[in-house]
């Protein structure tokens, strides 16, 4: 695979798994990041370069050269040291300058179902996203996941631990909402994959299975060897008990916004699955280091 490649946020979750298949076709690859000072799990091999969201024509510097950028860039709550309205400024920056550079092709990774209109800010964000990078008039593919596991992925692995941790789990109201997980490496796969291709398109990028949020958490349980029984509860009383948990962990572990989001059905998509690893296999074959710990956002952001 010829070329520079540029992979946002390569020392994170879903950026490290696209800079590794990059690194393992041979590619160059450069990650532009917020952490330069983080552990390198490349050992040298990725170049390092700070985003300069602020400084434009360093962003464009950063860019100069590459043939494709894969945009994992993006913030899951609002906080006082990040919050969306920023993140979409930054993203936007981000797309002109790759413009400004010469970049021929932009991978981005949005969320399923995002929409202008929503009264999600997070989707709301997205959906903005999406309309600047097909009005750039640069070649794209957007990718939309639902929910990653694997490795670090927060969702799956906490669900994990609380099974662990807790006599019961709680879902809010009747946890029949779905959700369609894919794992990190599908989702790698697929991107590495489109940004080999010049056609503009949109991929709804979901796994072989759907699980209403209940038989996630009994899937799980099954998996770890911790079923245990899930109790329907008025979903502000199951917030309130995420946001303790939060206090606990020194975590946001649930917002009210990603509850009302789960709840309604935005996780899902009506479309064939483009990943192929089964979370319920997955789960089994990783049972016993899968919710062993906490994962934490805000201490996988320091």
């Amino acid at each position: 695979m010829p070329g520079l490649h540029v992979v946002t946020g390569a020392f994170g979750y879903s950026g490290r798994r696209i800079a590794e298949r990059l690194l393992a076709e041979g590619a160059r690859v450069r990650t532009l990041t917020g952490s330069p000072n983080r552990l390198d799990p490349f050992g040298g091999r990725v170049e390092v370069h700070p985003f300069h969201f602020d400084e434009p024509e360093r962003l464009v510097d950063s860019l100069r050269g590459a043939d494709v950028l894969y945009n994992t860039y993006w913030v899951r709550f609002n906080h006082k040291a990040f919050t969306y309205a920023k993140a979409v400024g930054n993203s936007l920056a981000l797309f002109d300058a790759a413009k400004r550079a010469g970049v021929r092709r932009v991978v981005h990774v949005s969320i399923t179902n995002p929409s202008e209109d929503s009264p999600f800010e997070y989707f709301r964000g997205k959906a903005r996203l999406e309309r600047a990078l097909r009005e750039s008039g640069l070649s794209h593919a957007i990718l939309r996941p639902a929910v990653l596991f694997g490795g670090e992925g927060i969702l799956v692995n906490n669900i994990a631990w609380a099974l662990r941790t807790f006599p019961v789990f709680t879902v809010f109201g009747d946890g029949r909402y779905r959700l369609q997980p894919i794992h990190v490496d599908d989702l790698a796969a697929l991107a590495v994959e489109r940004g080999r291709r010049a056609d503009n398109g949109t991929v709804e990028a979901v796994g072989p299975e759907s699980f209403t949020y209940r038989g996630l958490v009994e899937a799980i349980g099954r998996a770890i060897g911790r079923p245990r029984p899930v109790l329907g509860v008025p979903p502000r009383l199951g917030w309130l008990g995420a946001k303790l948990m939060g206090w606990w962990t020194g975590d946001v572990m649930l917002t009210w916004d990603e509850v009302k989001a789960l709840m309604a059905g935005l996780l899902c998509v009506d479309a064939p699955p483009v990943g192929t690893t089964r979370l319920q296999d997955w789960a089994a074959q990783n049972a016993a280091t899968l919710g062993m710990r906490y994962f934490g956002e805000l201490a996988r952001r320091r």
